[in-house]
């Protein structure tokens, strides 16, 4: 998974936001061939894959959006305080287009106008509406920009400076009275790289097609369940947007009422559009966590049978105990942003709490350590060995008929 990143600079060259930008390999080029996919892929990977701190940090984010794009549902995920949309120079001052702008506008989005080289009077209306007016000076003598930053001064729009490329140009800029500087004089984007956690398109569709006839929540949790890297990226988005901010997340279901289902729906969306053509298939590891969290859940079923909590607790603990092998992190970093509860992050991080017994009984299973199996059922009184044989079973038997779902 990759992810292009350029810093936009203020006037004493301190970082501001950055750009971020489409790469679909770890060579510096955007190779766009779809607009609407790329777009979805940055933002997917921006608040998804990579998670809004480790994307952005405390800056904000502009996202070059093309006319399609703009008028997508998707763009109503982001979180209004850390993106700017950046409309494309291929954007047409239509009047659909100025009143979806006024719409985002008036939603708390701030909008910047792309590659802008001189004023052009069908656009005027669409200029009233931007905050930001991004001027690539790459095109224009040192006259003609200080002809359109004298048309523009008056306007109030903050001006941002694209392709500084040298320093006479920044200093020209400066003196011009920009704001705002991007460009290689100050650095080139970086490629930000990570592990994908992959999902099923299967499962895409399948949760897509429950959101839109409006099925119970516990359907919805049900096709969520055999996917941990949907599950994980699910928990990041939730941070992304600021939804979990005085929320503690223990379980899936509590994670879809926090999004909320339009929320969700419009996050499924985005998946959809950015991996196309992606596998149904899963790795062994995601396979793996997936198996794990219902075997942890079945056993939660046989300590505290009138505590459907503890249950969907113990299967937040099985999917995340895997994380860190397939995203390459420890579990610390992983689980910090994710807003889970105290005794889910007890058994991850420390191996503490009512969780961390049965993580143990769990792994040893998997092992098929005899030695340590009877220390975990010493910790685990309410489960032996023949409650735990059940709960294996039963726990296989419904990886293999998600496996078998797949294939066919």
């Amino acid at each position: 998974m990759y992810l292009g990143r350029q810093p936009i600079l203020d006037r004493d060259q301190r970082l501001h936001a950055y750009e971020l930008l489409f790469r679909s390999d770890n060579v510096n080029a955007a190779n766009i061939t779809d607009g609407m996919a790329a777009t979805a892929t940055v933002i997917a990977n921006a608040f998804s894959e990579l998670g809004v701190e480790a994307a952005l940090g405390n800056c904000r984010g502009f996202i070059n959006v093309d006319e399609e794009f703009l008028f997508s549902d998707m763009l109503e995920l982001l979180p209004r305080h850390k993106v700017v949309l950046e409309l494309l120079e291929t954007v047409p001052p239509s009047p659909a287009v100025i009143e979806r702008c006024r719409a985002l506008r008036a939603a708390g989005f701030t909008l910047a106008l792309d590659d802008v080289t001189q004023l052009v009077p069908d656009y005027a209306e669409l200029l009233q509406l931007v905050d930001i007016v991004k001027i690539d000076i790459q095109h224009l003598s040192e006259d003609e920009l200080q002809e359109l930053t004298g048309q523009l001064r008056p306007s109030g729009k903050t001006l941002l400076a694209e392709k500084v490329d040298s320093r006479a140009q920044m200093e020209h800029c400066m003196a011009l009275g920009f704001a705002l500087f991007q460009g290689y004089y100050f650095a080139r984007p970086t490629i930000i790289a990570g592990r994908k956690l992959d999902h099923s398109q299967l499962s895409l569709s399948k949760l897509l097609s429950l959101l839109l006839s409006d099925a119970d929540s516990g359907e919805i949790e049900q096709v969520l369940k055999p996917e941990p890297g949907l599950t994980m990226n699910l928990l990041r988005m939730i941070n992304s947007v600021g939804s979990s901010a005085s929320e503690t997340i223990t379980s899936l279901s509590q994670a879809i009422a926090v999004l909320g289902r339009r929320q969700l729906q419009r996050w499924l969306q985005l998946l959809l559009f950015a991996s196309p053509g992606q596998s149904t298939a899963s790795s062994p590891l995601l396979h793996l966590a997936a198996t794990r969290g219902r075997l942890m859940e079945l056993m939660a079923r046989e300590m505290a049978p009138e505590a459907p909590g503890f249950a969907d607790q113990a299967f937040m603990v099985g999917i995340m105990s895997l994380m860190p092998a397939l995203v390459g992190q420890p579990i610390r970093d992983i689980v910090a942003p994710l807003g889970l509860g105290d005794e889910v992050k007890a058994a991850l991080c420390n191996g503490s709490g009512p969780f961390a017994a049965l993580l143990k009984l769990a792994e040893c299973s998997e092992d098929g350590d005899l030695s340590r199996l009877a220390e975990c059922f010493a910790q685990c009184p309410a489960i032996g060995p023949k409650a735990l044989n059940r709960a294996q079973t039963e726990a296989l038997r419904w990886a293999s008929s998600i496996g078998q779902e797949r294939q066919g």
